[in-house]
This record gives C-alpha cells, sequence and structure tokens, in this order.
C-alpha cells in the first residue's frame, strides 16, 4: 500500500518526526502506524545512545507556581537552535505540567511520570532525541513549597527562579520582584545562617590569604577574615541585599514594608549559559 501525504502528517502529528522520518517509518512499517511509531522511537533510543557522551548545555528553563507549590524545570540539549523550536518548547512544558500536577519529590521521580498518553516522561525524552538528533536530558526539577509561592521566567527561556513565603502575599508584584531580585542578583541562601559551611570556609580563607599578601599581621588574619564574611552574607544573602529596585532598602526591608511578618522561606534558581 502506498504512503499517501495524509499518513505522513497524521504520523508527524503522532510523533514530532519529520517528514522524510515519517515517510521512512510508514513504508517499513507497511502503513502500520503502531510499528512506525515504534520505528521512530528506536531511531530516538539509538540516536540517545551514539549522543550521551556529548554535551547538552543549551535548553529551555521554564517555571510555575500555584496554590502554595512552585516548580522550575530545564529540559537541555546541544544547540540553541532546537532550544528555540516549538516542539522542544511544547515537551518543556508537559514536564512542568505534569510536575505542577503531580509534586513528585525528585528529578527522578518526575522522569519516570507518565504523560497524558501513559508512557514516562523519559521515554518522550528519548523519542525527541530521534527527532532531533541531539543529545537531550531533563537537567533540573526544582521546586518549593510555602503559604505563598512566585515564578518568574527570564525572557528567552534560559533562567527562572520560584520562591516561597511565609504567609499569603496577596500583592503579586511584590512576591514578583523578589523573584526577579533572586534571578538578577543570584544570591546563595536567604540568610546567613543557611549558607553552606564550605563556602564560609572557603570565603574566610580567600579573605585571610588576601589579607596575607597585603602584609597583614597573622593575629589579625582571623578579625579581617570575619569582616569579609559580614560582606559576603550582606552581598549574597536574599535578605540582606540591596533591593535591586531601591538601594536604600535591603529586601528583608522592603518586604517588611509590606507586612512586617512577611520574609522568604526558600529560593530556587535555574539557569543556562547565563550569569
Amino acid at each position: 500500500m502506498a504512503v499517501t501525504m495524509a499518513d505522513i502528517t497524521h504520523l508527524r502529528k503522532m510523533s514530532g518526526a519529520g517528514m522524510m522520518d515519517c515517510k521512512k517509518a510508514l513504508e517499513e512499517a507497511d502503513n502500520d502506524f503502531e510499528k512506525a511509531m515504534e520505528i521512530i522511537r528506536k531511531k530516538g533510543q539509538a540516536v540517545a545512545a551514539k549522543r550521551s557522551d556529548r554535551e547538552a548545555s543549551e535548553g529551555c528553563v521554564l517555571a510555575a507556581d500555584k496554590d502554595g507549590f512552585a516548580a522550575v524545570v530545564a529540559l537541555k540539549c546541544e544547540t540553541d537552535f532546537v532550544a528555540k523550536n516549538a516542539g522542544f518548547i511544547e515537551l518543556t512544558q508537559s514536564i512542568l505540567d505534569i510536575a505542577m500536577a503531580t509534586k513528585p519529590a525528585s528529578l527522578q521521580a518526575l522522569l519516570a511520570t507518565s504523560l497524558a498518553d501513559g508512557r514516562p516522561i523519559e521515554n518522550h525524552i528519548t523519542d525527541r532525541v530521534g527527532v532531533t538528533g541531539e543529545k537531550m536530558e531533563l537537567g533540573f526539577y526544582e521546586f518549593v513549597k510555602g503559604e505563598s509561592t512566585v515564578s518568574y521566567i527570564h525572557p528567552g527561556n534560559k533562567l527562572a527562579t520560584v520562591v516561597a513565603f511565609n504567609e499569603k502575599v496577596e500583592d503579586h508584584q511584590v512576591a514578583r520582584e523578589i523573584a526577579m531580585q533572586v534571578a538578577a542578583m543570584n544570591p546563595v541562601a536567604v540568610r546567613e545562617e543557611e549558607v553552606p559551611q564550605h563556602i564560609i570556609d572557603t570565603e574566610k580563607e580567600i579573605a585571610r590569604d588576601k589579607a596575607r599578601e597585603a602584609g597583614k599581621q597573622e593575629n589579625l588574619l582571623d578579625r579581617i577574615a570575619e569582616g569579609a564574611l559580614q560582606k559576603f552574607y550582606k552581598e549574597n544573602t536574599l535578605l540582606h541585599q540591596e533591593f535591586i529596585k531601591d538601594s536604600k532598602l535591603t529586601v528583608g526591608q522592603y518586604l517588611k514594608q509590606y507586612s512586617k511578618n512577611l520574609t522568604v522561606v526558600a529560593f530556587k534558581r535555574v539557569t543556562l549559559n547565563v550569569d
């Protein structure tokens, strides 16, 4: 039976594969759509195996928030050309939608979650590899929970943030400003007591080394390192950072202008190829 343009178009809508790939698959499967889909999927698996050692540094980063839960996902690929493809962005959005609906506890749990057709997300990613010929992987899945949450996607889909608050924030713009602060200023923690110890140790050692190079006495180094650490906290912990919209305020002070008890309980920032 000859393969018709209608058959090719139908398979293309089902698979997302190119016209010629669909035509070849239908010819090989003697117009059996299920067999043709399996041929396309096997091609994706073969390409994925061949590309496994390649670097996937481009991609699409999307985020969303609803009912005290916010999530961000990043589907990675090799080139910006594929990252901007409508089918690739649609797959990323589908993954995010499932994450928002099921709230999986980890990236691996998300990969095992099924999309509408009952097949796991990881299988859909492999299928897409066969369509594009590029390595793809779900590079990030992060989430936060709180009384109120907000998400922000920076133009270009390369950077997104999610933030959780300890109480309801009815003014969406107030919450959005904090998500944009996280995107722009890249804090390492919400407050100083949450900064990982290895970062503290590294910053203090850097300060000591600089002081030695400047000829400072050994008995002054710890005091100098502590002073440098306080400066680091001010610049790199969210609540102590200068608010990007008003440098006379810290982020913490800005929040208290809205509500005296309002604070951030968690944030996540995911980025690809941007500072």
